[in-house]
């Protein structure tokens, strides 16, 4: 995949930073800046195996939105600054040091989306939006393990502190209570029926 490492996207003259004034055009940006969030497979198996805890999936939707803000709060936006901004999300959030140039093509991927959405072309936020649908689609069953509060008193418990209930469940199906960090990842509708990961949690780095 050819990628430009070098590219950047710069605020008009007499502008402090590079948020669209237009609506859907913003709108349409954050989405695709989240689809290419979702597509680092090194955050993926991050979350997979929740080794930012089981807030996880949350803070795979903060780090969209911190890399968003840097679109609202800086007036120069270069691939280096978004993987820069990655990389440490990815240490301080998941305690994993990503060496592999992954996130590269991902910085470099964000600055395309925001460029096609300058101009309002929106063909490649509806594709990486499609290409994410059907992965989670065609997602596996997974186990996951669930610590319960009150109810495992109850239950015969000679094991250590690793044991829980184990429940299968479908990605997009989730039945079971838990932390808001452990629930699926699905980003919000917005009102041209286009979903929309927004910014939770209030953590620096």
């Amino acid at each position: 995949m050819e990628f430009d490492e070098s590219a950047y996207v710069e605020a008009p003259q007499g502008r402090t930073n590079l948020l669209f004034n237009d609506e859907k055009q913003q709108a349409r940006f954050e989405l695709g800046c989240s689809m290419m969030v979702y597509k680092w497979d090194a955050l993926d198996i991050a979350v997979e195996n929740q080794w930012g805890g089981v807030d996880s999936a949350e803070k795979r939707d903060w780090i969209t939105g911190i890399v968003v803000d840097l679109f609202k709060n800086e007036k120069l936006v270069d691939v280096a600054l978004i993987e820069e901004t990655l990389l440490y999300a990815m240490v301080d959030e998941f305690d994993t040091n990503v060496e592999d140039d992954s996130a590269l093509p991902i910085a470099s991927g964000i600055i395309d989306i925001y460029n096609a959405c300058a101009i309002e072309n929106y063909l490649p936020v509806e594709k990486l939006y499609q290409e994410w649908q059907n992965r989670e689609k065609n997602k596996p069953q997974r186990v996951i393990k669930v610590t319960g509060d009150d109810d495992d008193s109850s239950d015969n418990d000679d094991d250590d502190d690793e044991e829980g209930d184990e429940i299968q469940y479908q990605y997009e199906e989730v039945d079971v209570e838990m932390d808001d960090g452990s629930s699926k990842p699905e980003p919000v509708v917005d009102d041209d029926g286009f979903e929309l990961v927004q910014k939770k949690g209030k953590k620096r780095f």
